[in-house]
């Protein structure tokens, strides 16, 4: 199994569209999804070869081994590289990942700090107080010194860490108006006017005394291709024709120009150090909750009726292993050929291909929208599909560690759900946001 960093300069604009079921306005992604990256280097693939029109799925060599065999390579989301650093906007290497649907920020003044009141995680805390049955309604610490309101919400963003600071991720976008020409006439047509979201090629890098220096945006992606051969193959086919693929729609109008670059990375190998890190800091919190409000059987020097559930999680709390799945893309889920937007035990289980009774999932944060999109092959439109928003948040806990971990690892690479392979579905282990409390909102 090998894995493939793309690194995607926009040279134009990029008009990726996204329109949801009924409406009439046609909106731009925010980032680029796997599909349109599956899709453009496919497509690339068949042209040089000559095969559009041949049955690859009966004898298609290595591209049916990348884009039809059972287990296809998985092209990830590539997500907007730039990230604003200070009040700066600049291109950052490090790996790019989406907030948890779990982390708030101030509604006074939202962002991370310094700018911002910061932005903390609030899963473990939530669990905590739930089993203690004590309500939890979280404000921001530094919104209460200065004084205004402390009230915080949910903060939907990409983020990375760039010198020990946390950075916002975003693309920008601005609309394109054409007209429309008469064919006949060669001239423009009446009353056709138009206007096209695009996102745009090129953001501020620079702007001091009134010199602006431009740069181009940058999105980074992964292709996970379980051949090793396969994978130097396609890096190398990328790498030698970087600067041919097209992204997006509105081609013809000489939008979706991009250069593309790969290299293989090493793959990561630290599931069990960051479940063992989620674990100790769930335990260490789980203490002070008990510290403040009793030992998990009622609040101190109340007379509430003690919580059976949380006495029973109490004595069963070292036994257990608690791990998270966060959804680092949309997710098609469907549990007995019906949509869902929760991953319940029965469909880890089958994801994962592992037997488990001890299986328990505590809690869950997710919402819903609705996906489409264009299939270049077929010629028609793909079937309109209810996703799981990227950033959703599932809780579990098993006594049965061992036959996990090598299980998680695999669902890291392939995903859960499906149409994997398009970008749907990624998926991370125990996220190390989760980490981040109140007290030290960052």
């Amino acid at each position: 199994m090998k894995r493939i960093e793309l690194t995607i300069t926009a040279l134009s604009p990029l008009a990726i569209g996204r329109q949801k079921p009924g409406g009439s306005i046609n909106e731009v992604e925010q980032y680029i999804p796997g599909s349109v990256l599956r899709g453009a280097i496919a497509k690339h693939i068949l042209h040089r070869a000559g095969m559009e029109l041949e049955n690859l799925a009966a004898n298609g060599g290595d591209f049916a081994h990348l884009f039809l065999a059972e287990n296809p390579a998985i092209f990830q989301n590539a997500y907007p590289a730039v990230g604003k650093v200070g009040s700066k906007h600049q291109i950052v290497n490090n790996t790019i990942k989406v907030l948890p649907a779990t982390a708030v920020s101030s509604k006074a003044n939202p962002g991370f700090l310094p700018k911002g009141h910061g932005v903390f995680d609030t899963l473990i805390d939530s669990f905590c107080a739930e089993q203690f049955n004590h309500p939890y309604d979280p404000s921001s610490l530094k919104a209460l010194a200065e004084g205004v309101d402390p009230r915080v919400e949910a903060y939907n963003s990409l983020y990375s860490q760039h010198d020990e600071q946390y950075c916002t991720h975003a693309a920008t976008s601005r609309l394109l108006t054409r007209v429309g020409i008469n064919r006949h006439r060669a001239t423009s047509s009446d009353d056709i006017l138009y206007s096209i979201e695009v996102l745009n090629e090129a953001f501020i890098a620079a702007n001091e005394n009134k010199n602006i220096t431009w740069d181009n945006y940058v999105y980074r992606g992964y292709i996970n291709v379980p051949n090793n051969s396969l994978a130097k193959k396609l890096t190398d086919f990328i790498n030698n024709n970087s600067e041919v693929f097209r992204l997006g729609g509105s081609v013809s109008r000489g939008l979706g120009k991009v250069k593309i670059t790969a290299k293989e990375i090493p793959l990561a190998n630290d599931i069990s150090s960051r479940i063992d890190a989620f674990n100790q800091v769930l335990h260490k919190r789980w203490q002070n909750w008990s510290d403040a409000f009793g030992d998990g059987r009622s609040p101190a020097g109340s007379d509430r009726t003690p919580n059976l559930i949380s006495d029973t999680f109490t004595e069963s709390l070292r036994e257990r292993t608690f791990f998270t799945l966060n959804l680092h893309s949309d997710a098609i889920l469907t549990d007995n050929w019906q949509h869902t937007t929760v991953i319940s035990p029965e469909m880890l289980q089958q994801d994962a291909g592992v037997e488990d009774s001890t299986l328990q999932l505590h809690t869950a944060y997710s919402s819903y929208s609705y996906s489409s999109g264009w299939n270049s092959a077929w010629g028609l439109m793909k079937d309109v599909e209810l996703v799981t928003n990227k950033g959703s948040v599932y809780l579990f806990s098993t006594q049965n560690r061992q036959i996990w971990e090598n299980a998680l690892s695999k669902l890291e690479w392939r995903g859960v759900g499906d149409r994997t392979c398009e970008g749907f579905g990624q998926v991370e282990i125990c996220n190390e946001f989760h980490q981040v409390f109140r007290e030290c909102a960052v």
